[in-house]
């Protein structure tokens, strides 16, 4: 019995710990966490459930530790706030992961992001084709923001008396130098089929394609590893 109490009162006072701290430190939408609040948030958690659970220890050691845990969060935030170089470190920057339709691969694998994760974070915008893309830029947040290619913005056609077409989802063929051949077989293309017309695209090594996909109509796209894009766009400030 003197142990369900003492477990009632250390999680209420963990419950109102952790309800004072989050109210000093304020808060934002979960979807705009920075990886930093996340990790922040995970420890929080993971000391207030120590607080209300661990009757090994003293429990006044573990609040203290939630309180300090706190008071250097704040500290941190606040700095940042006000010293732009410690708020590049901390909550770190948006990077710039598409130009001109091109896939940016150093951009990306900095983040551990692979071409999958790109797909996902657009097919959440509305966009299924990478060659619709302009600028992508992937957000602290893990978010993405895309500028479309001229003429690939949304617009109500009805409301502009235009014939629609209707887009098809394409279909990954190459992806970091492997072909995809379940895929191929989905479309009913050959292996001998796929060589050729790269080596019509000029393509002399597979291994050099970071990604390809194939449309309705058997255009290819393709992205190299090396994109050699002639004017590089760089968004971040540097430290």
């Amino acid at each position: 019995m003197t142990e369900i109490i003492d477990i009632v009162l250390q999680t209420l006072v963990a419950f109102f710990a952790i309800l004072l701290i989050t109210r000093i430190l304020g808060r934002q939408q979960v979807a705009q966490l920075t990886i930093y609040e996340y990790i922040n948030g995970i420890t929080f958690g993971s000391i207030a459930a120590t607080v209300a659970t661990d009757l090994g220890q003293p429990s006044w050691g573990h609040i203290m530790g939630l309180f300090l845990f706190g008071g250097l969060t704040f500290i941190v935030s606040y700095t940042a706030k006000k010293n732009r170089t410690l708020s590049k470190i901390v909550d770190g920057e948006p990077v710039l992961v598409i130009q001109d339709s091109h896939i940016l691969e150093k951009n990306l694998s900095r983040f551990q992001y692979t071409v999958d994760d790109l797909n996902h974070l657009l097919r959440k915008k509305d966009i299924f084709n990478i060659q619709d893309v302009k600028y992508a830029i992937l957000e602290t947040t893990g978010e993405i923001s895309v500028v479309k290619v001229a003429g690939k913005e949304n617009v109500k056609i009805e409301n502009m008396n235009l014939q629609a077409t209707q887009e098809e989802l394409i279909t990954d063929i190459i992806v970091t130098g492997r072909i995809i051949y379940e895929n191929l077989k989905k479309r009913n293309i050959s292996v001998n089929w796929l060589s050729s017309q790269l080596r019509v695209m000029g393509v002399k090594n597979i291994n050099d394609i970071y990604y390809a996909t194939l449309d309705k109509d058997k255009k290819i796209y393709i992205d190299y590893l090396n994109d050699n894009l002639p004017n590089p766009a760089d968004i971040t400030e540097g430290i």
